[in-house]
């Protein structure tokens, strides 16, 4: 039976994505019972991700050892294990991705952090990655950085879907989805298909955990859905341009808004705060598993809040009275997202190693 709740948010235009991925998921059926009941309908990883699943138990250790016997390691051996759990959950997701005729039904995969500021390095890893898994449905997800953005154009202009992650304005969603603009535009000047998947992802509660630090008890817990507000005005403003309807006409998709970053992190405030406030036609929230939950079981979904933009020009202004440079914010929790992202993919890495490494017989110990 599907949930009326989630059912409510699908019906009103929103798409939810499982922020989670897990071989635990997989091979008890969870994640197929939450397509069918919950109305789950892509799904996101991450390096921390995929960290806490490879080191939480013994259930990757198999295909580790295979894959060391075949003389793979490290990155290499990584990018086999998540493709292994990838394509799983892109089959259970291919009836969604064929019936949306693209639009929905995606699984993403992220390059290495590592390249978070090398774009040749970024440009060339996503094209190995997409010709490596080989799914209709993968987006590669590459950083809103500088260095990501030329990555993104020239990725979408070899027709490489791509999500767009870490980014934290509607500065950085306005340069994420030019640079899908760009790569969609020299496709059309040499002929080509623009049907080029992408979405673009906003990091929001991590806001409101800057804020909390900087500004504490000041306008809690509403700094990160008023940056929300204004990216979603700029995502309106963008579908609503003449360059956007040219491309359109022509064939393309739009680059769907996608919030990310979407659970509670402070214990006080409500564990469905964020989706509720986030609720609005073609976006997708890539929600947690435990956010999911919360909401599947209490949730409300409550008149749309993004189109009050002046609530949050206002409380953008009471902010920037305190002290508050949001652009240097948004630069930093970049940054800060980008070193969080390259720790866990050392420690991933540092997992596997250990996993690879051959035991001591007790004989020998």
């Amino acid at each position: 039976m599907t949930n009326p709740r989630t059912l409510a948010l699908h019906d009103m235009g929103q798409r939810l994505w499982l922020d989670n991925i897990t071989r635990q998921l997989l091979q008890s059926g969870t994640l197929a019972r939450y397509i069918g009941e919950l109305s789950v309908t892509g799904l996101t990883s991450n390096p921390t991700i995929f960290e806490h699943a490879i080191g939480a138990g013994a259930l990757y250790d198999d295909s580790i050892r295979v894959l060391t016997a075949a003389g793979l390691s490290g990155e290499r051996l990584f990018f086999e294990l998540a493709l292994e759990d990838l394509t799983q959950a892109a089959e259970l997701f291919r009836p969604v991705f064929d019936a949306s005729q693209g639009t929905d039904g995606w699984v993403s995969l992220e390059v290495s952090p590592l390249l978070a500021h090398d774009s040749d390095g970024t440009i060339a890893a996503a094209a190995q990655l997409h010709a490596q898994g080989a799914l209709a449905n993968l987006l590669i997800k590459i950083p809103g950085t500088p260095e990501g953005i030329l990555a993104i154009e020239q990725s979408i202009f070899a027709g490489i879907p791509v999500n767009v992650t870490l980014l934290f304005s509607s500065e950085h969603y306005r340069a994420a989805a030019h640079a899908y603009l760009r790569g969609l535009e020299r496709r059309a000047e040499n002929g080509l298909d623009l049907k080029v998947g992408s979405v673009a992802s906003l990091f929001v509660s991590r806001w409101d955990v800057a804020a909390a630090k900087a500004f504490p008890g000041l306008l809690h817990n509403r700094l990160g859905i008023a940056i929300a507000t204004l990216a979603y005005e700029a995502y309106r403003e963008l579908l609503a341009s003449e360059r956007w309807k040219k491309l359109e006409a022509a064939g393309a998709r739009p680059q769907r808004l996608l919030w990310a970053s979407t659970g509670t992190k402070d214990p006080a405030a409500a564990d469905t705060m964020y989706v509720e406030a986030l609720a609005a036609d073609a976006t997708i929230d890539t929600i947690p598993e435990k956010t999911l939950l919360a909401y599947a079981d209490h949730g409300k979904l409550s008149p749309p809040k993004l189109t009050q933009t002046s609530d949050a020009v206002d409380v953008i202004a009471q902010l920037r009275q305190q002290g508050l440079d949001e652009h240097a914010l948004a630069a930093q929790l970049q940054r800060e997202g980008v070193d969080s992202f390259a720790d866990s993919w050392r420690s991933l890495l540092a997992q596997i190693a250990k996993k690879a490494a051959p035991q001591a017989s007790p004989a020998s110990a």
